[in-house]
């Protein structure tokens, strides 16, 4: 039989409660790194979100994903208006509420849409960007977030490992980024033109996300014990090795290490930890991290080669770092640290590699193909991409009639 259990409960509610923190964080650290004019318009894309989303994942995104009676591609409706959904346990977490539960999946299915706004920063419409989330969050992430977490999800039935998003938030926003970069298309301005306009502000958004990211992992083991302390520390020891070796690669490749630079680096690292922070030791979270910082550097770096404008990196930092950390977990995963988990390659369990890599094809090819036909919906409909003048004049001004700086 089930039973409340107040310290697990207390636990995954703060927990719930760091992860709250980490949208508004978002904004801040994609707010620095656009150009002044436009620094409301994009927090305010991360702050609306923490609203809009709430409200549709209480009425009906819940229930798409996690609700008993669906197939293996998606939930039902049996909790819809979180029906059903009160203060006794559920099947997902035996010793908290279900309305606890509930809440801590609701800000992942906040933060993740947030994430792809730097993808096209700078020149959405308003009204376009609230549609194009209200689809998104019921078409492409209840859907994934049901194959990796709910009952019945193919890609958990696959035995695919996926602790706290690699998949569901990471690698979705990184594929759903790339196709709203090349759906939107470029900043008209050129983005070399573009220096971030605050990076003080952009790296105090990168300590508070590192921060709330320990509730986004630990908070993930759903109960008070040691699996949530092993996933504390290797989400931070994941973070700081990211953080050295993206230093150690700008060092190599611009001359010097910059601010900037090391902010990004420690959320490849949060980014790429993600998925394994249940399922690997310290050692093997320092070598994430390691591979993260470098590998999502040189990320970066080809998006110009290749032609697309991901104005503040997403498919770099998010898409590349939750395949990184995937590919992790294929390999360094031990049933040591998790009973529930399994054994990867390192430990002479290459399937676990294979599954892994399956689960990453299939999220990237679904959140890629679903994103680009829905943002031309959206283009066809109300309309996605902001006028020249209004790009001139910028989002704070064109779009909300206000200015961030009095100057």
């Amino acid at each position: 039989m089930n039973a409340l259990d107040t310290g697990d409960t207390g636990f995954l509610l703060i927990s719930a409660a760091l992860v709250m923190l980490m949208t508004p964080a978002l904004g801040l650290f994609y707010g620095g790194m656009v150009r002044r004019k436009n620094v409301l318009g994009t927090i305010m894309q991360s702050f609306f979100i923490l609203g809009l989303v709430s409200i549709v994942w209480a009425v009906l995104g819940y229930s798409l994903a996690f609700a008993p009676g669906g197939n293996a591609f998606i939930g039902s409706t049996a909790w819809i208006g979180l029906r059903g959904v009160g203060q006794a346990p559920s099947d997902y977490a035996h010793t908290v509420p279900h309305l606890a539960f509930m809440v801590f999946q609701l800000m992942f299915a906040v933060i993740t849409p947030a994430l792809i706004t730097g993808a096209f920063a700078e020149r959405m419409k308003f009204g376009g960007f609230l549609l194009f989330v209200v689809l998104w969050s019921l078409l492409v992430y209840s859907p994934i977030c049901h194959w990796v977490w709910g009952k019945g999800g193919w890609i958990a039935q696959l035995g695919a490992l996926d602790f706290a998003g690699g998949t569901v938030v990471h690698i979705s926003s990184g594929a759903a980024a790339l196709a709203a970069a090349l759906v939107v298309g470029r900043r008209r301005a050129g983005a070399d033109s573009m220096a971030p306009h605050n990076v003080p502000m952009t790296i105090l958004g990168a300590a508070m996300l590192w921060f709330g990211w320990f509730g986004f992992n630990a908070g993930s083991a759903l109960t008070s014990a040691g699996l949530a302390a092993s996933a504390f520390v290797v989400t931070h020891l994941s973070a700081a090795a990211a953080t050295l070796s993206w230093a150690l690669a700008e060092r190599l490749h611009r001359g010097q290490p910059t601010t900037l630079g090391a902010a990004t680096g420690c959320v490849t690292g949060l980014v790429a930890i993600t998925p394994a922070a249940g399922f690997v030791g310290p050692m093997a979270a320092i070598v994430i991290g390691l591979a993260a910082g470098a590998l999502c550097y040189l990320a970066v770096q080809m998006k110009r080669p290749l032609g697309y404008d991901d104005s503040l990196d997403v498919v770099g930092v998010h898409g590349a770092g939750g395949v990184i950390g995937a590919i992790g977990t294929g390999v360094f995963a031990t049933v040591s640290v998790n009973a529930a988990g399994a054994d990867g390659a390192l430990l002479g369990n290459p399937g676990l590699l294979v599954t892994q890599l399956v689960a990453v094809g299939a999220t990237i090819g679904y959140s890629f193909v679903v994103t680009f036909g829905l943002l031309k919906i959206v283009d066809w409909t109300v309309g996605l991409r902001i006028s020249q003048d209004h790009e001139e004049v910028g989002l704070d001004l064109s779009q909300h009639s206000e200015s961030g700086y009095a100057w």
